[in-house]
């Protein structure tokens, strides 16, 4: 494995040891552009930021906030910004990375960028959050804009979130650019189809893959670990297919029903009572059981390092669609692979959130929206030609489908790198 850099502790490198791994699997298919390899395993840059905040009693607090651009040799970087008490910069460095292989791999001209402040939203009011989220935008403004790098939500963050850092970036610049941010609202400039989006793609996938695998749809079992937009989204249109949806995870617990869960209910009562514990229509599984149940589709949707080499052997699913960002390790990939368990990885089956960001971002320099059903059908067409390409590289080296999103997206930025060549 490449050397770590001096700033992660080498004895818990933590998701960027990952994701490292997973560029050392993909080198021996690069070929000539293997000369360039080491480009992917250094973040263009890393920014780590103090953010001073008084809080509604009056006192001082201190939070720690990043953002990492991983590689832009494609485009201006594109990422969301997660809120959450365990955000490390290990973490925010991977999924920069795995952001820049999404882009590629469903050629999207971005790079890949993210960003994270460690803060725990529950334990704060809205105005706290706004404060903090405002002194983290003036903080990190320098190297954010339209055509430098784009945040866009994630966890515990939402359209409401990219209103202020928008505006925060306008008080800042004296002038109103609404391609700073993507995933806003849409009185802001945000587009229709971008909160379902990445759901959507989830489900696409995940269909296509299936008719590859001749599963019908109608009937199939699907277990989803968190139920939020992306988890939510695809469960619902799952449903509509006539699939059941048989269990369901997030931090509250598992709930199961072997005839379907009512989703319309499950996510009604997510939405009041924050989460899935005591739905109706469903009995309490213990939460190491969620991983032993037989389905036809898994899709992990929460945050990452989920599937394991401890509860990978246990799994009894036909297909994993990764919904959340690096929900496998390495180690369990392997072990899913040896099962025959059919993965697609998170690089293709959660990148339909980007593309419809790259929608919006068009859209908000053109100043011409699209409706509903053109962004849809637009968004559909790419994840399947996607789907369709990496899947043919899969079979030609008879590898797995992330190797092959791997050789695609890498093949994509060194080739442009190369081009661009090194400057000075």
């Amino acid at each position: 494995m490449s050397q770590l850099p001096s700033y992660l502790p080498p004895d818990n490198p933590g998701p960027w040891a990952v994701y490292l791994e997973q560029v050392e699997r993909v080198t021996p298919y690069l070929g000539k552009l293997s000369r360039w390899v080491d480009t992917l395993k250094h973040p263009k840059r890393i920014l780590t930021v103090d953010i001073p905040v008084e809080l509604d009693n009056g006192t001082i607090a201190h939070f720690e906030g990043y953002r990492v651009q991983h590689n832009m040799a494609r485009g201006p970087g594109k990422g969301g910004i997660r809120f959450h008490q365990d955000v490390t910069l290990s973490e925010v460095m991977a999924l920069s990375a795995w952001m820049s292989v999404k882009c590629a791999a469903v050629n999207v001209p971005f790079g890949g960028a993210k960003g994270g402040i460690r803060i725990d939203p529950r334990n704060y009011s809205k105005r706290e959050l706004e404060r903090v989220t405002r002194r983290y935008t003036s903080e990190i403004s320098d190297i954010l804009g339209p055509n430098q790098d784009i945040p866009a939500p994630d966890v515990n963050t939402n359209a409401q979130t990219m209103a202020w850092i928008l505006d925060t970036y306008a008080q800042k610049t004296g002038h109103l650019s609404t391609g700073v941010v993507t995933g806003k609202p849409l009185a802001l400039g945000g587009s229709l189809g971008r909160v379902d989006a990445t759901g959507r793609g989830v489900f696409t996938v995940a269909a296509e893959a299936a008719r590859d695998l001749g599963i019908s749809l109608e009937g199939a079992r699907i277990a989803v670990q968190g139920m939020g937009n992306v988890g939510g989204t695809a469960a619902k249109l799952f449903a509509e297919a006539g699939a059941k949806v048989i269990a369901a995870q997030d931090h509250t617990g598992t709930i199961y029903n072997a005839a379907g869960l009512n989703v319309t209910a499950v996510l009604e009562h997510v939405r009041s009572t924050g989460g899935v514990a005591n739905a109706p229509g469903s009995e309490a599984l213990a939460n190491d059981d969620f991983w032993t149940l037989e389905s036809e589709i898994l899709i992990p949707a929460a945050l990452e390092g989920q599937i394991t080499a401890k509860n990978a052997a246990s799994i009894r699913t036909r297909i994993v669609v990764e919904g959340a960002n690096g929900p496998t390790t390495p180690e369990a990939d392997d072990i899913l692979t040896q099962n025959g368990v059919f993965v697609i990885p998170d690089v293709l089956a959660n990148a339909g959130g980007v593309t419809v960001s790259y929608f919006e971002w068009v859209q908000n320099f053109s100043s011409f929206f699209w409706d509903e059903e053109l962004i849809n059908r637009r968004l559909e067409s790419m994840m399947r030609n996607a789907y369709k390409d990496i899947s043919t590289i899969a079979r030609q080296h008879a590898i797995n489908l992330r190797t092959a999103s791997f050789i695609m997206a890498c093949s994509r930025i060194l080739e442009a790198q190369e081009l661009r060549g090194l400057y000075p």
